[in-house]
């Protein structure tokens, strides 16, 4: 078996790590394109005899700063996720924080540049060949400058949004970050943050379960008037921002950066809506294995079998190259390569900032891996979804930068069809009916997140905002549409529900993406759609994915959907054929925990 490094090789990219001469070379040169960009967007005037000619320029020029700035953002990424202490890496984030700014300032200049071109100008400019490749991003940032303020006062709202919207959300992230939740282990008090807490729900000691989900309530309830400013003040600003443009519905924002329609979204949840029974089934028969009449919300993470099995680093290698070589050659032999060249950073150490990451440099045309193997079945899972990540950028590498930039629901795509065939392969190899039952469990908790979690997020945050258009809405009030929401999204199949994760949970008080809970579902059930058409395509299957990802920064996901799947998003018919894989995972689950439930 072959053997491979577990920390990655950064020094290929620019050598030195956060001392490094080669990287702030590189950054100079990087201001320098930026100091051009933005005087040759100063100076281009959409009416201009020569407007064509300097939007080449413009746009040539942007393409190199676009890369350029991703190059320097991935760099310190690594570096900050590598060593939590480096003070250096730290100062290089605030350095990439402010040219990134720069560059998104000069962007929104273009943007509004190109809205003032009249419709027959801008249909001509698109037919010449240095334009036509970028047709739709081009459109569709014209496009949503139009429905925005104008430059000044879009400008404006972003300056007033460091202190009086963004700073909302730091507020949050102070608060939780001094949240302390003090547990008894071996006999002993002890101390543990909210992320440790929160690892314990996976324990298989129910009270421990339990007295860890208690704390953490007490805490966030303890809490919840400082979080229900935030999560009210973010709230309002968006609304507010959305009244001075003309926006009616508060997700038409996040169905712009994901490139679909509401009517996709709801064939989406409408599907699933019709198809939880198995799921439900799932939690009545979770239940059941573990002694309960129904689950509690601090058993939905409890382990239903003992089947622990380590894997070492380069058994779970050689497995996903095997798994991957199956569906697609190209894609086993780019992982190969990314293991060989030490693209990834796995080593168990201290040291090193918790989760895992892929990062892409499109400059020097390389990816990174971030992420701590302990040798579990899901830490093989993680590493397959990761090269899935790294294989997406690399097939888009030669493409214009501006066609790279795809959406959060499609950028999923490709890292959970390689999580897929890597967890689908481990269930049929599997050496018993316990560590079949295990991973069958794994995949089907997934499942359930999507499918239960996330539409929960979603119903919870949907009404919020309907309420919150009227006024403040009170503590009391958001614990009622948290517990109602998940009270409809598991099918009332709970002995008891979670109040406050409305406060818990971060993702409903960040800034930066409003509604960051359906691209998730979408990605899992788009994925799986894709995995469904490889089962039948065999061997032909191989190019048209590598096509269908190379135009997920050019379309949105009702075209890439037509082109390369030939279906129908804003029908339920291909979200039902996608949630059907999953229904075949419980069905397989529940024949194989029968005879354990009889036994009882």
């Amino acid at each position: 078996m072959k053997s491979y490094e577990k920390t990655w090789d950064l020094d290929s990219i620019f050598e030195g790590g956060s001392k490094s001469a080669e990287l702030r070379t590189y950054i100079a040169q990087f201001e320098q394109n930026l100091t051009e960009l933005e005087k040759r967007t100063d100076e281009y005037e959409p009416a201009g005899s020569n407007d064509a000619e300097a939007l080449s320029a413009v746009l040539a020029l942007l393409d190199r700063t676009f890369k350029q700035v991703r190059e320097i953002g991935a760099f310190v990424s690594c570096l900050t996720a590598q060593d939590v202490s480096d003070q250096e890496a730290k100062g290089l984030g605030s350095k990439r924080n402010e040219l990134g700014a720069r560059h998104a300032s000069v962007l929104a200049k273009l943007d509004q540049k190109l809205a003032r071109i009249d419709d027959g100008r801008w249909s001509g400019l698109l037919e010449q060949p240095a334009f036509a490749q970028l047709a739709f991003v081009l459109s569709e940032r014209r496009t949503q400058a139009k429905e925005k303020l104008s430059l000044e006062q879009e400008v404006l709202i972003n300056d007033l949004a460091i202190d009086g919207y963004q700073a909302w959300g730091e507020i949050y992230n102070t608060i939780v970050g001094k949240i302390s939740i003090e547990v008894t282990e071996d006999g002993e008090p002890k101390q543990l943050s909210v992320g440790q807490a929160a690892n314990r729900m996976s324990k298989p000691d129910r009270s421990i379960r339990q007295e860890v989900f208690g704390k953490l309530s007490e805490a966030w309830t303890e809490q919840s008037d400082l979080f229900g400013e935030t999560l009210n003040h973010l709230a309002g600003f968006r609304l507010q921002t959305y009244k001075h443009r003309g926006w009616k519905s508060p997700l038409k924002e996040p169905l712009e950066l994901n490139r679909m329609s509401e009517e996709t979204l709801n064939a989406m949840w409408g599907a699933i809506t019709k198809h939880k029974a198995p799921f439900v089934s799932f939690l009545q028969r979770k239940a059941q294995l573990l002694g309960l009449e129904k689950l509690d919300w601090f058993d939905l993470s409890a382990p239903i079998a003992d089947a622990d099995q380590s894997v070492s680093y380069d058994e779970g290698a050689a497995f996903i190259l095997e798994q991957f070589s199956r569906f697609s050659p190209k894609m086993a032999d780019f992982a190969q390569h990314a293991f060989e060249s030490r693209w990834i950073e796995a080593e168990d150490r201290a040291g090193k900032r918790p989760g895992g990451f892929c990062t892409s440099f499109p400059d020097s045309e390389q990816t990174r891996i971030f992420m701590t193997y302990s040798g579990s079945a899901s830490n093989v899972s993680t590493l397959a979804h990761e090269l899935g990540h790294a294989y997406h950028q690399h097939v888009m590498n030669d493409i214009e930068s501006l066609n790279q930039r795809y959406a959060m629901n499609v950028a999923e795509t490709a890292s959970t069809f390689a999580e897929m065939i890597v967890a689908d392969a481990a269930v049929k190899n599997a050496a018993s009916d316990e560590e079949k039952i295990a991973l069958l469990e794994d995949k089907i908790k997934r499942s359930v997140a999507f499918f239960m979690n996330i539409h929960a997020r979603f119903l919870f945050e949907t009404r919020f905002y309907e309420e919150r258009k009227q006024g403040v809405v009170s503590v009391e009030r958001l614990n009622e549409l948290m517990t109602d929401a998940q009270k409809e999204a598991y099918g009332n199949e709970l002995a008891g529900y979670n109040p406050t994760f409305w406060a818990s949970t971060l993702h409903f008080h960040i800034t930066g993406v409003p509604f960051y809970n359906f691209p998730y579902t979408f990605g899992y059930l788009f994925s799986l759609g894709i995995y469904a058409k490889a089962l039948e395509s065999g061997g032909d299957f191989e190019e048209s994915y590598n096509a269908l990802l190379r135009d997920t920064g050019r379309m949105t996901a009702e075209q890439l959907a037509e082109k390369h799947l030939n279906v129908d998003l804003t029908q339920e018919s291909f979200w039902e054929s996608a949630i059907a894989l999953c229904e075949q995972d419980v069905e397989e689950f529940l024949s194989l925990t029968e005879s354990k439930v009889a036994a009882r």
